[in-house]
């Protein structure tokens, strides 16, 4: 007991330090900066780069619909790989790759946090996926970017190119499963399969000449901001404090000081 108050007291003393020290601008700037570095890298990281070179390579084929001079020569040294076999194997990745499969597949998980009760993890998994849905849609229809026509694809495809719906759903589903587990050793699995099912998805698309690489990586990129901002803002990773007389997070159950905050200002 004495060594918990002790704690306690210790704790106290170093939060009045750090306070103290942080009353001037430049300090406070400081100690800001130390705390939030992480967040900080992965907004830079995870958010940033990845839209601008979304919005680098929607500008560049804005301009011009053949898009980029290794899109073709790409496409054309995957297709020739073409046999048989690959056929069957790219036919069943696209399939699994389908935006209607990954719906099944989340409609599942969000009915298992519905009976968990983790309201937390059920809001970023519904805003992340709506979103891509929406943010998918809406560039095909304002981009008009038609299909590649370099061969007679075995699947073809009528709707627009531009982004990758496949490349889109995939990085979703991963990045969705990644950070609902991120506070498990389950984590690693899904990044290692979770990555080697987005590259095969990715490689079917452009095997059956459906996609150029560039509607495949603005796919990518555009999911990733997307689903790493919504986390950054939502929070689904905060599952460390337990309550009481249950195994559920507590932070998945009340809303953070921060959300209360801004509701009662509103």
């Amino acid at each position: 007991m004495k060594s918990s108050i002790g704690l306690f007291n210790l704790d106290m003393e170093k939060e009045k330090q750090i306070n103290k020290e942080s009353q001037s601008p430049l300090d406070f700037l400081k100690n800001l900066l130390i705390a939030r570095w992480r967040s900080l890298l992965l907004l830079l990281i995870g958010v940033y780069l990845p839209l601008q070179i979304f919005e680098i390579l929607t500008v560049n084929i804005w301009k011009n619909q053949a898009g980029f001079p290794w899109d073709a020569p790409i496409l054309l040294a995957v297709h020739s790989t073409a046999n048989p076999q690959l056929d069957v194997l790219a036919v069943i990745l696209a399939t699994i790759g389908l935006p209607w499969t990954a719906m099944v597949i989340l409609g599942a998980i969000a009915l298992m946090l519905i009976l968990q009760k983790r309201w937390r993890s059920l809001a970023y998994l519904l805003t992340a996926s709506a979103g891509s849905v929406i943010i998918n849609r809406t560039a095909k229809q304002l981009m008009h970017r038609v299909r590649p026509q370099l061969w007679q694809s075995i699947a073809p495809e009528s709707t627009f190119a531009f982004p990758s719906a496949h490349a889109m759903t995939s990085v979703t589903l991963v990045a969705i499963l990644l950070f609902l587990t991120w506070a498990t050793s389950w984590r690693w699995l899904i990044l290692i399969f979770g990555s080697l099912y987005i590259i095969a998805i990715a490689w079917c698309r452009l095997y059956l000449g459906v996609h150029f690489p560039s509607d495949i990586l603005a796919g990518w990129m555009v999911a990733l901001g997307w689903t790493i901002g919504v986390s950054l803002i939502i929070k689904p990773y905060r599952t460390i404090a337990k309550s009481v007389d249950s195994e559920r997070p507590k932070d998945e159950t009340t809303l953070l000081p921060e959300e209360i905050k801004s509701i009662n200002k509103e």
